[in-house]
Order: C-alpha cells, then sequence, then structure tokens
C-alpha cells in the first residue's frame, strides 16, 4: 500500500536534493531512485502488487514533484503489478480540488497520497476542508503521513518541516466530519501510536498502513492491535525503494501475529478497501 516512485521519465525528482540526500542516508537506502518500470520488475518477480505515488509539495519545497501523469501511464502499462495513486499540494485550495478530480476523472488514479509535515499544512484545519469534501465525493481513499518524519532528518532545522503536522490526533477530525472518506494513517505513528490506535478503533472509515519501519521495530501496542481489534484494518507496506519487501517480509515473519491474521495484513484488507475483490480467504 505503499510504494514512492521519486523520478519521472525526464529525470525529475520528487524532493530537492538536499532532501533526497539526507532521507537517503537516514534510511540507509541501496538505490533512491529506481524507475517505475524497475519498481514493477522488482514487484512481479516476487509475485506482489504495490500502490504507487508521489508527494506534491510544491508550495512549501518551492519545488514540483516528479510528474503524476507519468506514474499513472507507467501502472498503466504495468497494471499486472502496479496501482496509480495521485497527490495534490493543499496549499493551492481550489486548484488542489479541480486537479484532484482531473486525475480522478480524467487519469484513473485509485487514491490520493498527502504528507502534511512535508506539505506544511495542518490537516484539521477548515481552511482544507473542501478538498475532502472534493475527495469524499470522488470515492478514493486518502492516505496520509503520520508520525515521525525521515524527510528533513538530521538537518537543520530539520529542513523546516514540522512534525506536529502528523499527528494523527489532527485526522481523528477529519475521519469524523468525513466518514465517507477512507482515511490511512500511513505508517506505525511513533510517538503517536496510542492515539493511531485509538483512532483507528473508534472510526470504521480509518485504516493503519504499516510503511517505513521494519516490523523489528514496531512499538507494542501496534502489534498487539494489529493481531486483535485491528487485525482488519491494518494495511501491509514498506515504504519502497526505502525498504525493499524482502527485509520488510523477513522481519514481519518474527512477529508473533496468529495464522489467520497474517493474510488479512498481507492482502485481503488492502483488496477490500482498493475495492478489488471480496478481500476474502481466497
Amino acid at each position: 500500500m505503499h510504494v514512492h516512485v521519486e523520478i519521472d521519465g525526464h529525470g525529475h525528482c520528487s524532493l530537492p536534493p538536499a532532501l533526497m540526500d539526507a532521507s537517503s542516508a537516514y534510511f540507509k537506502a541501496e538505490e533512491r531512485t529506481p524507475s517505475l518500470d524497475s519498481i514493477a520488475e522488482t514487484y512481479r518477480a516476487l509475485n506482489m502488487a504495490a500502490v504507487v505515488f508521489t508527494v506534491d509539495a510544491r508550495t512549501k519545497l518551492s519545488h514540483k514533484p516528479n510528474s503524476i501523469e507519468d506514474i499513472v501511464e507507467g501502472a498503466a502499462r504495468n497494471n499486472d503489478v502496479l496501482i496509480p495513486f495521485g497527490s495534490v499540494d493543499p496549499l493551492t485550495g481550489s486548484e488542489a480540488i479541480v486537479r484532484a478530480k482531473r486525475l480522478a476523472e480524467d487519469y484513473g488514479v485509485r487514491g490520493f497520497k498527502f504528507h502534511p509535515s512535508l506539505q506544511g499544512f495542518d490537516p484539521s484545519q477548515g481552511e482544507f476542508y473542501p478538498l475532502w469534501e472534493a475527495l469524499q465525493e470522488i470515492g478514493l481513499p486518502a492516505i496520509f503521513h503520520t508520525g515521525q518524519n525521515g524527510m528533513g532528518a538530521g538537518l537543520p532545522g530539520g529542513y523546516g518541516i514540522k512534525l506536529a503536522y502528523s499527528n494523527p490526533l489532527l485526522l481523528d477530525a477529519v475521519a469524523a466530519d468525513f466518514p465517507g472518506l477512507q482515511v490511512i494513517m500511513a505508517h506505525p505513528s511513533v510517538p503517536w501510536q496510542d492515539e493511531a490506535n485509538s483512532i483507528a478503533t473508534h472510526k470504521s472509515n480509518v485504516w493503519i498502513d504499516l510503511s517505513g519501519w521494519s516490523p523489528k521495530y514496531f512499538p507494542e501496542s501496534l502489534v498487539r492491535a494489529s493481531n486483535s481489534m485491528l487485525q482488519d484494518k491494518v494495511l501491509f507496506g514498506t515504504d519502497f525503494p526505502l525498504i525493499t519487501p524482502q527485509k520488510w517480509l523477513g522481519a514481519f515473519a518474527d512477529l508473533p501475529l496468529k495464522d489467520e491474521v497474517r493474510p488479512k495484513i498481507l492482502k485481503h484488507n488492502a483488496m477490500r478497501l482498493l475495492g478489488l475483490g471480496t478481500g476474502g480467504q481466497s
């Protein structure tokens, strides 16, 4: 449910060089900018599928994202393994709504990705509610980064990136006020994991993806909840290319999870969320 495409066919990267280098060092990434077709080959060889996206933070970063249209077209070439999500910059106001509708209606994206800290906005603020209303009407899910940020890690002032915008409690208001919008809280939400667990338990339209951390570092409360009350709300994700699926799955195998829970997390919950099938045990 969580794979980044960091470069487009024109060689344009998703982030300014300083952020690209800092995040590579933070995650110790082996290959930071594989092409979309290379990503497809990786997942095809593993008999897996992936949701792919970038983040549009053009206002905050003064840097346009890599082409989302390229991502959609590349996913169409590799539609056996890739599912494209779009992204819009909430700070662009009504333009973000127009673009979101165009990406959904004309390009066929299957959801949207937001990174409140990187994009520099508080998703609970009323000025962004027209965007959430539009996404609810479109009927596609939205993934929001939550918790600790690898972006800007180790840089002076964290490159101006504010962690508080990634507190999952800010999404509680969004999920409450837009019950038809499926909200995915990306990553273990350290240092706010208990808050994330509570929100996902309380609201049927809230999910948690497990990307961005090796499972061996998951908070114990998240593992416990994933094995019980959140077993139908938790989604497999890696944050590839920052974490490879092989490494993630290797650590996931060591978690103390029930046998019947593992296939839900790895496949069936995502199928149900994305409308790809019944999400049953097939």
